[in-house]
């Protein structure tokens, strides 16, 4: 039996509802728990191909790229944990942004998390191919590296069209299998300082428009918190447990990024800029072993990242047809596993013909621009929610400095859309427009 569609609310009511719309889920996750899936999400399998991207726009000032998104994100974050602390609800920054600003702009967030994704998934599918083509030459053609694309994409519909319980076991395994040679390869640096690299650093020259754009592609390494937070309507002690979770994660993440590119960078030199598998190339200069390591856990991070993307997207598009916000087609469960099929393959069908189409480089800051505009919401909904004294969980965060980090937010993702072409600034403009276009239709279609 579907639910029933939820009513249209004002603003005000929406800001001032209670968290009775998580009713039925249980609150179980704790910190430990919440910052483990934020690390999974957002350490995703991009780190394993991202440091030869960002080193080929910005040379060796690679590391002063994570530098200048790690102090924008910072405001992000301090706004993701306000808002998080105060609208702790199922959706992360869809109920977030539906409490400040209403339906319309919480539709256009679902909208670019569904197409930020599979525009990721587009260019993790590629990165892929191009990883298994500098493996196998015998795929590096064209039709080939098409095979390859489809064949990946198939195994991962099979794994989400079978038992939800099992998809979430591989997925669960795979992942602590993936961070470990991560932490590892990141010591690596430390341990080979005195091994020379073996052409001289990289020597692409440092430019505005390519640092920016450096900083767009080291931006993607760190998205994926909007993502983690959708559960947000089973985490324990939201108001306290959000904000630690999102502060403790962070700083993870920036220390294993540094220490990712400072190895990569110290044991590549100058040929990290072209390096298919940068991470396997660099530990291969250590030891075959180090190689082999590397390739087989980029490659399992990568598969799993794709099996993990479609399990959570299909949901949501699957959520948007229960609320009515799509056609009821997508809705669709099978009778076996009780799964949204429809909405598993409509998903896996765009998010093929985009790997297909495009290069890792260019899918992800189109996937990164999505994920700006959807940053651009979240920081000043928190100064929204803030001034409007709304708490759904007990005493919020209440950051004294929330106006400056709103400000360093907006202003820092206004930077990152500025260093985009025109070009992907549209294609951005376009999924919002189409998305406003689709929730009018089907408001229309609801009111009927």
């Amino acid at each position: 039996m579907r639910d029933p569609p939820r009513p249209n609310l004002s603003k005000a009511e929406l800001a001032n509802a209670p968290t009775n719309r998580d009713h039925g889920l249980v609150r179980g996750i704790g910190t430990a728990g919440l910052v483990a899936s934020i690390v999974n999400v957002v350490v995703g399998s991009a780190i394993f191909t991202l440091p030869a991207v960002v080193a080929l726009e910005a040379g060796a000032a690679s590391p002063i790229a994570y530098l200048v998104c790690a102090v924008i994100m910072a405001g992000v974050v301090v706004c993701f944990a306000e808002a998080g602390s105060r609208v702790p609800t199922s959706g992360g920054a869809y109920g977030t942004v539906e409490a400040a600003f209403g339906p319309a702009a919480a539709y256009v967030v679902g909208a670019l998390l569904v197409t930020t994704s599979a525009l990721a998934s587009g260019g993790i599918a590629s990165a892929l191919a191009d990883m298994i083509g500098a493996v196998v030459p015998e795929v590096t053609g064209a039709v080939p590296r098409a095979g390859v694309i489809l064949a990946i994409y198939a195994l991962v519909t099979w794994a989400n069209l079978s038992n939800v319980r099992r998809t979430a076991r591989i997925i669960t395994v795979a992942t602590v299998v993936k961070i470990i040679p991560l932490m590892l390869f990141a010591l690596l640096g430390l341990l080979t300082l005195g091994h020379p690299a073996p052409v001289g650093p990289p020597s692409t020259p440092i430019t505005l428009s390519g640092f920016g754009r450096a900083s767009i592609v080291a931006l993607f390494a760190f998205e994926g918190l909007e993502t983690a937070l959708m559960n947000s309507g089973e985490v324990r002690d939201p108001n306290r447990t959000v904000p630690r979770a999102l502060f403790l994660s962070m700083l993870f993440v920036l220390a294993l990024y540094l220490g990712v590119q400072f190895s990569a960078q110290h044991l590549l030199g100058g040929l990290l800029p072209h390096a298919q598998a940068p991470l396997a190339e660099a530990a291969g200069m250590v030891s075959a072993t180090g190689r082999a390591v590397m390739l087989a856990a980029a490659g399992l991070s990568m598969l799993v990242f794709l099996a993990s993307d479609v399990l959570g997207n299909s949901r949501m598009l699957f959520a948007f047809s229960r609320d009515r916000q799509l056609p009821a087609w997508f809705s669709h469960l099978s009778t076996r596993h009780h799964v949204p099929t429809h909405a598993v393959f409509s998903y896996v069908a765009v998010a093929a013909a985009l790997a297909l189409t495009g290069s890792f480089l260019e899918l992800i800051i189109l996937a990164s621009l999505g994920t700006v505009v959807i940053y651009l919401l979240v920081c000043p909904a928190a100064l929204v929610l803030h001034n409007r004294n709304i708490a759904h969980a007990g005493k919020p965060l209440g950051f004294k400095a929330l106006p400056a980090a709103s400000a360093v937010g907006i202003i820092g993702m206004i930077g990152m859309i500025c260093a985009a072409r025109w070009i992907e600034i549209a294609g951005t403009a376009a999924v919002i427009a189409a998305s406003l276009v689709l929730y009018t239709v089907m408001r229309r279609v609801r009111a009927g």
